[in-house]
């Protein structure tokens, strides 16, 4: 296949990103100090708002629109119906996607940086090795996604992850730790009730009056982390890490799972 110059450019981006995906967490960020990200590639548009609109008014289900590599950034798509589209590698940083549909849709090493999706629905949707540090998910629906992404310094108040799965798998780890990346993000209030969070990172992350009911922390970095008035009913701590963790005034307590096999549990802030 023969590849125009402008989408050469696109799957140099992709293939770089790759390696990074297969790499450990600290390669991979050691890759995004060299990716300048204040390019017209990362922070350009190729389409419009009503291109995009035409684009999705032709899909069907058998052949769903496909923005594959395509340039979105900063695009208004607030409120767009994208259920099922493919953004594979796409650029959507600071894009609005407030209130947009994203069921389904595909948006594998896809880049969202500073993205607003706010009150958006992601449910059932892939994010793997997707790159969304700092973006606005509050109040969105994650439900059931699959969620191996950066999401460093994001904000996820009030956001519902039930059942989603953003846990690494341990199958497949051949290069380097695949996991959800979640340092410092904002998770105050969100529902995550039976989400797969093993071996996440979740260092530093606010989860004040989070809803963990049923959900595995197996092996989570939990450092520094605020679980204070979380509901912990049923979840299961083993082997999480708990150094400097906040565990005030947790709700249900009594009914968590394998507390005493998480480590660093004495030095952990209990009151």
């Amino acid at each position: 296949m023969i590849l125009a110059p402008g989408m050469r450019s696109i799957w140099v981006l992709v293939l770089a990103l790759g390696s990074a995906v297969f790499a450990a967490s600290v390669a991979a960020q050691d890759m995004m100090r060299h990716l300048d990200l204040s390019s017209p590639d990362m922070t350009s548009a190729e389409m419009t708002r009503a291109e995009v609109e035409a684009a999705l008014a032709a899909a069907t289900l058998s052949h769903p629109a496909d923005f594959t590599g395509k340039r979105l950034s900063g695009l208004d798509l607030s409120g767009l119906d994208l259920s099922g589209a493919v953004f594979r590698a796409a650029r959507l940083n600071k894009t609005s996607l407030a209130g947009a549909v994203l069921d389904r849709a595909v948006l594998d090493q896809a880049w969202l940086l500073h993205a607003d999706l706010r009150r958006a629905s992601l449910a059932g949707a892939n994010l793997f090795a997707t790159q969304m540090q700092q973006a606005n998910l509050d109040g969105a629906n994650l439900s059931g996604a699959r969620i191996v992404a950066d999401m460093t310094g994001a904000s996820l108040i009030g956001a519902s992850l039930a059942a989603a799965r953003l846990g690494a798998d341990m199958k497949n780890q051949s290069m380097g730790l695949m996991r959800a990346v979640l340092k410092s993000a904002k998770l105050d209030r969100a529902n995550l009730r039976d989400a797969d969070l093993s071996r996440a990172d979740l260092s530093f992350a606010a989860l004040k009056q989070a809803d963990l009911s049923g959900a595995s922390l197996t092996g989570a970095d939990l450092s520094g982390a605020d679980l204070t008035g979380a509901v912990i009913a049923g979840t299961d701590f083993a082997g999480a890490d708990l150094v400097s963790a906040k565990l005030v005034a947790p709700i249900g307590l009594d009914a968590a799972r394998n507390l005493d096999k998480a480590q660093n549990l004495d030095r952990a802030v209990r009151d």
